[in-house]
């Protein structure tokens, strides 16, 4: 394997970390969640380390650019889905809803901009960035659930998860008036070539 391919690498193992968390979550085993929570802290780490190589090595690539967001939502839906119903709580359950609604808007609204030559208006924000590393955190908390190092990570992942669902609602907002203008351009342009 060449250093080259190594981002795509870690895209692919992200999507491939989703049945080995899903299969240690639901393990019979000692420490199933721990090792569960390691699992999916994993796959968050290389969904930041993905993107960083790929723009040091300069190996970006159009299939790379499009699979990973893929992987980040595929894994990030299958642990909301997880901690939902394992805690039945209706907070819990209403930020997995909030995020995997925005989730999906966003990326679609980022595939047409992108066909309308916009796509840098809703490019990743600072505070999407935040967004993305509290739910990150938040989720591979509550996977875990348990104690360790004195701290109640458990605990710990409510707050958490709840701050990376307001943090949703803001930046789906920001980012749905960013494209509005592009939006409102199009639609204006579409009814004068239909007349």
């Amino acid at each position: 394997m060449s250093l080259q391919s190594l981002p795509m690498m870690m895209t692919w193992s992200r999507v491939l970390l989703i049945p080995v968390f899903l299969i240690c979550y639901y393990a019979p085993i000692e420490d199933a969640r721990f090792w569960a929570g390691l699992a999916f802290m994993i796959a968050a780490i290389t969904d930041w380390f993905d993107g960083f190589l790929a723009r040091k090595l300069n190996v970006s690539s159009k299939l790379g650019a499009f699979l990973d967001p893929v992987a980040d939502k595929l894994i990030v839906a299958a642990a909301l889905i997880v901690v939902a119903v394992e805690y039945q709580n209706i907070w819990v359950t209403l930020s997995a809803i909030v995020i995997m609604m925005r989730e999906v808007s966003i990326s679609a609204l980022r595939e047409w901009m992108a066909e309308n030559n916009a796509r840098e208006v809703v490019a990743v924000s600072n505070l999407g960035k935040v967004k993305t590393a509290s739910q990150l955190a938040a989720l591979t908390w509550l996977l875990y659930g348990g104690e360790l190092w004195g701290v109640d990570w458990g605990t710990l992942g409510f707050p958490m998860l709840y701050f990376a669902a307001i943090l949703t609602i803001i930046t789906w907002y920001q980012y749905g008036r960013a494209a509005l203008p592009v939006i409102l351009d199009t639609s204006s342009e579409d009814a004068k070539d239909s007349h």
